[in-house]
């Protein structure tokens, strides 16, 4: 444990371990076992404390009842006796002491949230205090005293607690309490009825339908030699007769660790009735960042069912809900290509039942420590299983017909898999080439030579992939190179095709030529794909000659996202709507053929992750314009469902674009997109900022229609404060902005925006007046984007009048249109209205079953309002003694 070995530690350490196995001889529940790079101690997991406190956290955390959960999570906290290892005072037990404190940490705060709900505040409210005054900052921790001096009949005490928060976040920090803090206090000062124990103990059933089964794992080596010793290591590792630790599978680049972990999974499917997950981490990608642990609970959510509009926005959130899911399952898990441990933890299960395999060029302490993951260390071959893995490429006949070329080969790969392989595969595509000539080429590349002997792990890979490269067909290594600009991780044919500016069936020939050579995967079809230095390699053969293939290959590349967005744009949009129109695309770019709002949606899904990708890949390969211009297309599919932090993060970028470029209505436009984001988002202030800034640049360019829709931005805004008088003079601003500018699609909305804003101010006839003339104007667009907010504001108006019979037409109307649109938050806050039109007429079955759809559409999205459909739910049972404010 110290930082210096002892003089002969090899005789001390047997010493050590002789005397242990003798102190363990009379039990049988732990012993001593050699593993490769040491020795471990095994112990049945249930007599490790540790181990007991992640089982009960894990059963707590999925337990059916808040009093159950309080329950587990004491019985597991209880576990604890002390600091872990005492005064020990060394590196690594320091760093696992910090990690092991703050897992208990969050167990107690997890375990104060389950008691608030089951209504033990009073219990815990003491212990609160006491550990509130030892963590003064904690915002949580904070947040649960507040709420249980609340419901102990303590307003006053809730009240003070919040301002010695938020001085003392003022004095320590200069920061103001989160906005969750924020929101509890406003709402205990107005003794809101939803923080009472009987509201906020009321939810949902929990859904019933059976989850998917992801199917994720890439094919399994097409050729696999050797590594028999490994396998039977790696089985016992993960033997089903215990609970598995997650194995990292450690070694050098193109060992084989990834081959090593597909041969095993597949080999062992059976095991995992429940699915298999697949992510690569991009861990060491020369050229992009590593895929964040975000990214990958997101991609692990898309494959586990999870609809885009019900991920959380918040990282945490997302991953508890990833845990979530798969409790309980019996699934594979292999994360790929891990940079560090920091990046794997997030996606580790939080009960036993899965099976994890990490590769990585790292050994990853903070696994090995913290979570009791098992190391295994890739060797390369020997040299009989290098040999048979050759034999197996190219057969036993042409290994022994040139025996000393092969004998080279296997020299210089250093059983390397990787580069076997690709040798292998040079030799294959062409049956008349001697082996010789692939030796003397090996021995004359100095690069190659200097890989082999295991120098820089991207020089080792550059010059294997060098040799590879040089005898593809010219076509083929054009399209080779050009692989390597790819924005993203992996591409369509489409985008393949024009990259490459070549007709898809011409590159479509010319891909199936380069997976063949093991340059190219396609993992579905019609996508491919090049690992992540091979792709680095590629994009470095780009010739930079006079005709300038490499920025010629980014714009074709740009042309093809940003073009084929645009048609998918329109289908989202009205046409009379006001999109943006790019120049036209390069020569041999090829823009997919999208026809109808189906395949638009299913475009933009697919390739939502390649073309944020896209955006960065255009502001840093210096194309502003592309980068605005993609941002402001991405909009309206980001906006549509639900992203909006992506939203708000390319609209960063396109406004740093405008300002290198100096023009001044792409500024306007990436301020207004960045308000509109960041509405979304909740985050009032720093919308107003940006809406304001986009109103003076408009004013300042005389841009009548951009002031019109800031107007309607700012109304929103101040409508969402409770400003309505405020909104409707926006509003009655934007009206006569598109008057004058003759936008009718913008008449239309904000003659809708003027009647909303009067019905809530009580005058609904003039409302009315407004929304019919809004409706007659899209009607006569053929806009149903236009027509869906209107019909719900006619709805409003009518029932606010007392009209319920009309206040439903117009609602049904409204949530057709909105369900056809694909809008899922304008549909359930239709449903919220509609459920509160029964409930004004005492009918309170529909309006029950109004409200439950509209719950379920909410929690999907994550979104704060399902709050307050459950407190209409709780009453669903009470006809109102007045109308319901709506």
């Amino acid at each position: 444990m110290g930082e210096c070995p002892p003089q002969r530690a090899s005789a001390a350490l047997r010493s050590y371990l002789s005397r242990l196995r003798r102190a363990l001889a009379s039990t049988t529940e732990a012993g001593i076992v050699r593993r490769p790079g040491g020795y471990v101690l095994t112990v049945d997991p249930a007599t490790v404390d540790l181990h007991r406190f992640d089982s009960l956290l894990a059963r707590a955390r999925t337990a059916e009842d808040d009093d159950t959960a309080v329950d587990l999570y004491e019985l597991a906290l209880s576990l604890w006796r002390g600091d872990p290892f005492g005064v020990l005072d060394t590196p690594w037990a320091n760093t696992v002491r910090d990690g092991l404190r703050g897992r208990w940490r969050a167990a107690v705060l997890d375990r104060n949230e389950a008691g608030l709900r089951a209504g033990q505040h009073g219990r815990l409210l003491p212990e609160l205090m006491a550990f509130a005054d030892v963590h003064p900052l904690d915002e949580r921790l904070g947040a649960q005293v507040m709420l249980a001096q609340y419901r102990s009949g303590r307003q006053a005490d809730a009240l003070g607690t919040y301002q010695r928060m938020r001085l003392r976040l003022a004095d320590t920090l200069g920061a103001d309490p989160g906005p969750a803090l924020r929101q509890l206090h406003q709402r205990i000062l107005t003794a809101d009825v939803a923080l009472d124990l009987s509201v906020t103990t009321a939810a949902s059933q929990p859904s019933k339908q059976p989850p998917p089964v992801p199917r994720q794992l890439p094919a399994a080596p097409r050729r696999f030699a050797g590594r028999t010793a490994v396998l039977a290591e790696l089985n016992a590792a993960l033997d089903t007769s215990h609970e598995s630790a997650p194995v990292v599978i450690g070694g050098a680049g193109g060992i084989g660790k990834t081959w090593l972990a597909m041969r095993w999974a597949h080999d062992h499917v059976a095991r995992f009735p429940d699915g298999q997950l697949y992510v690569n981490l991009r861990g060491f990608d020369p050229a992009n960042k590593p895929v964040t642990s975000a990214t990958a609970v997101r991609m692990f959510l898309d494959a586990l069912g999870v609809d885009s509009s019900a991920v959380p926005s918040d990282p945490d959130a997302q991953a508890a809900l990833y845990r979530s899911l798969i409790a309980n399952r019996r699934m594979l898990i292999i994360i790929d290509h891990a940079r560090d441990s920091a990046q794997v933890a997030p996606l580790l299960p939080g009960t036993p039942h899965c099976t994890v395999l990490v590769t990585s060029r790292r050994q990853l302490p903070g696994l090995l420590c913290e979570y009791g993951a098992l190391p295994m260390t890739l060797d390369v071959l020997t040299d009989g299983e290098a040999r048979e893995l050759l034999t197996a490429e190219l057969g036993t006949d042409r290994i022994a017909a040139e025996p000393a070329a092969v004998a080279a080969i296997l020299h210089w790969c250093t059983g390397l898999p990787l580069a076997l392989s690709i040798v292998a595969a040079r030799a294959a595509s062409c049956p008349g080439l001697p082996l010789a000539v692939l030796a003397t080429e090996m021995r004359s590349a100095a690069t190659r030579l200097d890989a082999l002997d295991g120098g820089e792990l991207a020089v080792n890979l550059r010059a294997v992939l060098a040799s590879s490269y040089q005898a593809l067909p010219p076509d083929a290594a054009r399209v080779f190179a050009l692989l390597g600009l790819s924005p993203g991780p992996d591409l369509s044919l489409p985008a393949a095709a024009s990259l490459a500016a070549l007709p898809t069936a011409r590159v479509s020939s010319l891909l199936r030529q380069l997976i063949a050579g093991h340059l190219v995967q396609e993992p579905t079809a019609g996508r491919y794909r090049m690992h992540d230095l091979v792709r680095l390699f590629a994009a470095e053969q780009v010739p930079p000659g006079p005709d300038n293939e490499r920025r010629a290959g980014s714009r074709r590349i740009l042309d093809h996202y940003l073009h084929t967005a645009h048609t998918a744009a329109l289908l989202l949009l009205h046409p009379h709507r006001d999109p943006i129109t790019p120049a036209g695309p390069a020569d041999g770019v090829t823009p997919e053929d999208l026809v109808d709002l189906r395949q638009a949606m299913h475009w933009f899904t697919t390739e939502h992750g390649i073309l944020l990708a896209a955006v960065d890949y255009a502001a840093n390969a210096g194309f502003d314009t592309h980068t605005w211009q993609l941002a402001r297309i991405l909009w309206v599919f980001l906006d549509r469902c639900g992203h909006w932090r992506d939203m708000a993060a390319t609209q960063r970028t396109a406004l740093d674009a405008a300002l290198r470029l100096g023009d001044r209505t792409a500024q306007g436009n990436a301020h207004r997109g960045l308000a509109h984001a960041n509405t979304r988002l909740s985050r009032d202030e720093e919308a107003t900022i940006h809406a304001r800034r986009a109103l003076e640049v408009f004013v300042e360019l005389d841009d009548q229609a951009g002031q019109a829709r800031v107007h309607l931005n700012l109304g929103l805004l101040s409508h969402r404060r409770g400003r309505h008088r405020e909104a409707l003079s926006h509003a009655e601003h934007s009206l006569r902005l598109y008057r004058s500018t003759g936008r009718r699609v913008g008449q239309a909305y904000a003659l809708n925006d003027i009647g909303c804003y009067h019905i809530h101010l009580g005058d609904h006839e003039q409302g009315l007046r407004h929304c019919r003339q809004a409706l007659a104007l899209s009607q006569d667009l053929d806009d149903p984007r236009g027509q869906a907010p209107v019909w719900d504001s006619l709805g409003l108006a009518h029932h606010r009048r007392g009209d319920h019979h009309q206040a439903l037409g117009c609602y049904q109307h409204a949530l057709r249109l909105f369900q056809h649109l694909g809008d899922r938050h304008g549909e359930a806050d239709v449903l919220s209205r509609i459920g509160d039109t029964h409930h004004a007429a005492a009918q309170p079955e529909p309006a029950s079953t109004a409200w439950q759809h509209a719950l379920t559409i909410l929690d999907e999205l994550h979104h704060p309002d399902a709050d307050i459909i459950r407190i209409k739910l709780a009453g669903a049972d009470r006809r109102p003694a007045t109308d319901v404010v709506v």
